[in-house]
């Protein structure tokens, strides 16, 4: 029996903690599902558009090895409608998101990853706006 487990994410300047929770995430199943959030999603949680499109961040995933498939993730309410129609046996989130999900336990596994120490989109978008040092 096929094990599907699914994560979320921005995946936007796409680093090595981003490869690591993906990596980690496939390791709870045979399949890896990723929803990428939506270009207005991202503004919504975090108040900033993507310097990657939806379109690039979806390619980017969609093109590493652990991943089997991606989809655009259009909002947060609708977690539990993308678990059910992906069929997912585990939910994967990183650490800043714990407890956030416990409510799907009910429709299947949840577990909080934590995050690669010292490493952030917004802290590199930061160091790269800031010019040479």
């Amino acid at each position: 029996m096929t094990r599907t487990v699914m994560t979320f994410g921005t995946f936007d300047v796409f680093h090595v903690g981003h490869l690591r929770v993906i990596q980690r995430a496939a390791e709870f199943g045979d399949r890896l599902v990723v929803g990428v959030s939506a270009d207005a999603l991202n503004v919504s949680k975090k108040g900033r558009a993507p310097v990657f499109s939806e379109a690039e961040r979806l390619e980017i995933v969609a093109a590493l090895k652990p991943v089997d498939a991606v989809f655009i993730e259009e909002s947060l309410e609708l977690k539990r409608t993308y678990l059910t129609e992906h069929r997912a046996d585990v939910l994967v989130m990183g650490d800043d998101w714990a407890g956030r999900f416990d409510e799907f336990k009910d429709i299947c596994e949840v577990h909080y990853l934590p995050r690669t120490p010292a490493i952030s989109t917004t802290a590199l978008i930061e160091k790269i706006s800031s010019g040479p040092v």
